[in-house]
């Protein structure tokens, strides 16, 4: 060594986000194949598709899939290290291995259940139907971010619509249905939006904080809910009201398996992707879509052509407020019939979540959302299936819990890097 001379130590190859994934279901893959499997019961089970005459049925012995399964999730985490030359079909290989993990819990569910065999075709339409709220609630963030303004306030949007829309139903006519129903479903839209109007003259027109103004809304809406249900409700005794009645789409409630279950629900349910289809084409197609999302990446560069970007603003805000509100129905005037205190339970903070999975793109989004949903139905499903770990039942408060631990892996960084409308969050001033 000579004088002068520089020591280098030797540094460790860093692993990027692809390989650290690789990695990790390698070490899943290798506990499945030697710890998992043989640990499982020999004992055949079965996963049915439908009901009745159209029923499918597929047996299995769990051990076997769990090998399998294992196998290739080791298989898929060895091929990121060749990932510049197997390129895009490592990015296959990741998402099929996530696919099998799914699998692999409901195998291991029905390995450690007494029952014998359960129905898939519920638990996916299940899925949507929970996912349904979540997808609303992001649909509802999508369009304020991608005009530029942060809504933290979704969830104080949602519950304000599932509340102050029952209230206008009970007092109508005390939850009878008929038309005051369908009106108490506008007054929630109109709850919503009126919330969003707040959070947009404090964050566009004051310009403050985007943040605390979401959190604001929140703290607003569960306090004046709670009021309402107190001074309102609860001396009318409007605990069990009438709910949306079902519909039946045409010729596709016939598909045989899953006509009967997917194809007939509650209108809110089926407005959601009717909702998502237009807000798709409205973004993407039209010229008032392309000034929101100029008005998100570039607010001066859209100024100087001509755009009011104050107005654009607010008008992305406000729609995704009435969104936000329909979500809310869903709840009160869809599903449950009543209302109680902090009944959306989160929803519009998984909704941000999903948001943030599907990248603020429409069809990413509502995937997200589905996904998210089918957290929430999992852990009803596992805990029906009175699944035991050693002689003791799952707690039905970890399984409740699913859907924050889930959503607590996507925002760690698991869905890797996503990258927000340029503007978002950034106050706008009007040049003088």
């Amino acid at each position: 060594m000579t004088p002068g001379s520089v020591v280098r130590t030797p540094r460790w190859p860093r692993l990027s986000r692809t390989r650290t994934l690789g990695v990790f279901y390698v070490f899943l893959g290798l506990v499945l194949v030697f710890q998992v499997a043989p640990a499982l019961s020999e004992e055949r089970r079965r996963f049915l598709f439908g009901t009745g005459s159209d029923s499918v049925a597929w047996s299995f012995q769990p051990s076997s899939v769990t090998v399998t399964i294992g196998l290739a999730l080791i298989l898929f985490g060895a091929a990121t290290f060749a990932e510049r030359r197997l390129g895009r079909f490592v990015r296959g290989g990741l998402a099929l291995g996530g696919v099998l993990g799914v699998l692999m819990i409901l195998v291991a569910s029905m390995a450690l259940s007494p029952t014998k065999s359960t129905n898939l075709v519920p638990l996916f339409v299940q899925s949507l139907k929970l996912g349904s709220p979540i997808a609303l609630g992001a649909l509802a963030g999508m369009w304020s971010e991608r005009s530029g303004v942060v809504n933290i306030g979704i969830e104080g949007m949602m519950l304000a619509g599932a509340g102050i829309g029952f209230v206008g139903y009970a007092l109508m006519n005390g939850g009878s249905g008929g038309l005051p129903l369908y009106v108490a479903v506008v007054i929630a839209v109109l709850a919503g939006g009126l919330f969003a109007s707040l959070h947009a003259v404090m964050s566009i027109s004051f310009r403050t904080d985007q943040v605390v103004s979401g959190v604001a809304v929140n703290l607003l809406a569960i306090g004046l809910t709670s009021f309402l249900r107190t001074q309102v409700l609860v001396p009318l005794n409007a605990d069990s009201a009438t709910t949306l009645p079902e519909i039946s789409i045409p010729l596709l409630s016939r598909i045989p398996i899953i006509g009967d279950q997917l194809f007939v629900a509650k209108p809110i349910f089926f407005l959601t992707f009717l909702l998502f289809g237009i807000s798709a084409f409205v973004l993407t197609r039209t010229r008032w879509g392309l000034r929101v999302r100029s008005v998100g990446e570039n607010p001066h560069a859209a100024e100087t052509l001509g755009v009011d970007v104050i107005k654009v603003r607010y008008q992305a805000v406000i729609i995704g407020g009435c969104i936000a509100g329909l979500a809310g129905a869903q709840f009160s005037l869809e599903t449950v019939g009543s209302f109680d205190d902090l009944m959306t339970n989160g929803t519009g903070f998984i909704a941000l979540a999903a948001l943030i999975f599907g990248k603020w793109r429409p069809g990413s989004v509502l995937a997200a959302s589905m996904f998210f949903g089918f957290a929430r139905a999992l852990g009803v499903r596992i805990q029906l299936l009175n699944v035991e770990i050693g002689g003791f039942p799952l707690p039905s408060q970890f399984l409740q819990a699913v859907p924050y631990i889930v959503t607590l892996v996507v925002l760690a960084g698991a869905i890797g890097r996503a990258i927000p409308p340029g503007a978002v969050g950034r106050p706008y001033r009007r040049p003088r």
